[in-house]
């Protein structure tokens, strides 16, 4: 194909072929060398109006009233601004952070589907839903569910938030900065830790977990981008009691334990669903080290992907049948002195289900160090 009379390459492409064929490879260098410069600096201006266009669409969005709602729909509608800072997840975020829901379900919601900002609503919904809004009280956001695209990943979840996802924690953004952070170590309460030494044989159980359930397991940590993760499940012969679990676990084959002496710290307590959720949401919404997560919406969905996984729901289980499993499975939080496991104030932890049969045991391990 010929260059095209405007195209930036048009006069380079044709001279650079000229002098390699009389071996002036010294110029074909020097050239090469501007060009990259060039590419420096345009791609530095790009990086530069990001920030400042991320900037702006931030204040917009932290600005309480309509009138700001409005334009900063106005903009996105308009010219669908680039760039992580004005991603729809992250000002749905925002925007349930710093303004009134009946300003949002006025304003945001009650708009032409013709807009094209279908993903923002559907993030702001579940950002409103996680937040405690009374979705009943509002008749744009009530309709919201039965007007939305079908397909979209989001619809998948409950319209109502459930007793167990209350609680939740949020960042805490203004204008130049931003606050969060994760759950602490292990608590006193619901504590049953196995003796010392622990005299456990070495179990001969293996790892069952296949890629999708491995997926569904590590769902949350790998959306939160935390370091590192894995996921394993057992199947013992028979019913495994669940208060045989805190002994059992340091004896299975499992990468985050490796190393584990018989005397070294392993700490093991019985949870409730409502903090296992927590814990998982935190993960994915806020993210890792240095990482912002996906917000709530997707950290809302992500999580509920991981107690898919670790209740053993089927694939393709509605939210009622994960909702139904995760209520009936018994909860564990461990962590211990192993290279997996570097503290116990949030950067690594530990998660076993006992499904309800209980003939199950599912185990995720994150951490946020490498």
């Amino acid at each position: 194909m010929e260059d095209a009379p405007d195209d930036p390459g048009h006069r380079t492409r044709p001279r650079a072929e000229q002098r390699a064929a009389h071996g002036d490879t010294a110029y074909l260098r020097d050239l090469a060398s501007r060009l990259a410069d060039q590419y420096e600096s345009a791609a530095e201006l790009v990086r530069e109006h990001e920030r400042r266009l991320a900037h702006v669409v931030r204040v917009l969005a932290l600005t309480p009233g309509r009138d700001s709602l409005a334009q900063l729909l106005r903009l996105l509608a308009e010219k669908r601004p680039p760039g992580n800072g004005c991603m729809p997840r992250f000002i749905a975020s925002l925007l349930a952070e710093h303004h009134e829901a009946t300003d949002l379900a006025t304003v945001v919601f009650d708009r032409p589907r013709s807009d094209g900002l279908d993903e923002l609503r559907a993030c702001l919904f579940h950002e409103l839903v996680l937040r405690g809004v009374d979705i009943a009280s509002f008749p744009q956001l009530r309709s919201w569910p039965v007007v939305r695209p079908g397909g979209h990943a989001l619809a998948w979840l409950p319209d109502q938030r459930r007793d167990f996802e209350t609680g939740a924690r949020f960042p805490s953004r203004s204008v130049h900065g931003s606050a969060s952070g994760m759950p602490g170590g292990l608590s006193a309460e619901g504590r049953v830790d196995p003796p010392v030494p622990r005299t456990s044989p070495r179990s001969s159980l293996r790892d069952l977990a296949t890629t999708h359930v491995h997926e569904s397991i590590t769902a949350a940590a790998q959306a939160g981008d935390w370091g590192d993760c894995g996921a394993w499940v057992f199947e013992p012969d028979g019913a495994l009691a669940p208060e045989r679990v805190p002994a059992l676990l340091p004896a299975l084959p499992m990468a985050c334990l490796d190393g584990l002496g018989p005397t070294d710290r392993f700490e093991i307590a019985v949870r409730p669903l409502g903090d296992v959720w927590r814990l998982l949401f935190a993960t994915a919404s806020m993210g890792g080290f240095g990482g912002s997560g996906v917000h709530a919406a997707y950290g809302r969905l992500w999580t509920w992907r991981s107690l898919a996984g670790l209740s053993g729901a089927p694939a393709g289980a509605s939210a009622e049948e994960v909702e139904r499993r995760a209520r009936q499975s018994t909860w564990f939080h461990f962590q211990a002195d192993t290279e997996w496991f570097h503290d116990d104030v949030g950067s690594s932890y530990g998660l076993a289900a006992l499904s309800p049969d209980p003939r199950r045991l599912a185990v995720l391990a994150a951490t946020d160090t490498d």
